[in-house]
């Protein structure tokens, strides 16, 4: 592998990092020359790690203005949900049995950390909002990453992120009052029935709840849109 084909492939990482965590929110222009400086680099990785960052539909190149950080339509964020909601369903249903002691104390860790954002989220007070959002999603994501090392299969795992990547980004997520809060709040409850049935060995009772979980997050997202933009109401296609 050329020094090229390194370098563009951590600096594609970083940018979806930043994308996946909100640090660059939908819209941003992504320049070749502002990131060739950065990185410290040539504009032939950068090119390539734009390439890359396309294809998995983190960014667009658009004719006249450059790279843009895409900005998914309401319907685009609900298949990718309804995605994630069948392959996290699959993936838990398949930790279940291989799930052990080890693993299950580290979900337990996960989790309360997860709890412990969540409940900074719901309480106001001079927190950061950027930063705690981005560490609340950093903390669901390591409670779902959890369940996806235990599960054992890389295609289902990297399929799941794919889909994942494509609404983490949403830094709207970090907000809260109004009727929000007992939406985060489900999301812990949800998170812990997860791990009861994990730890019964339930795999059906582990698909049901992984995917209602799933689903149960897009309406948390859907409220916060709706919230931040409600001159903008969108008809939902629900599913059977």
């Amino acid at each position: 592998m050329s020094t090229d084909s390194t370098k563009a492939d951590e600096i594609a990482l970083e940018l979806e990092r930043e994308i996946v965590t909100g640090e660059l929110a939908p819209g941003t222009v992504l320049r070749q020359e502002h990131l060739s400086e950065r990185f410290a680099v040539s504009r032939t990785p950068v090119r390539e790690a734009l390439r890359q960052l396309a294809a998995r539909g983190l960014v667009s190149f658009e004719p006249n203005r450059g790279v843009r950080v895409r900005t998914l339509s309401h319907d685009e964020l609900y298949e990718a949900f309804l995605v994630r909601a069948e392959l996290e369903s699959l993936a838990t249903a398949l930790a279940a049995p291989k799930i052990t002691g080890a693993d299950l104390a580290e979900l337990d860790a996960a989790e309360q950390r997860f709890a412990d954002l969540t409940g900074q989220i719901l309480r106001p007070g001079e927190n950061d909002r950027g930063t705690l959002t981005r560490a609340w999603v950093a903390a669901n994501h390591g409670f779902h990453d959890v369940v996806y090392r235990v599960a054992e299969s890389p295609m289902v795992e990297r399929l799941a992120k794919s889909a994942r990547r494509t609404f983490s980004g949403h830094a709207v997520w970090g907000s809260g009052g109004s009727g929000i809060d007992e939406l985060y709040e489900a999301n812990v409850r949800q998170h812990q029935a997860i791990i009861e049935a994990l730890r019964a060995g339930s795999a059906d009772a582990a698909r049901l709840l992984a995917r209602e979980h799933v689903l149960h997050s897009f309406h948390l997202l859907e409220t916060v849109l709706a919230q931040v933009a409600p001159a903008k109401p969108t008809r939902v296609r629900r599913s059977a």
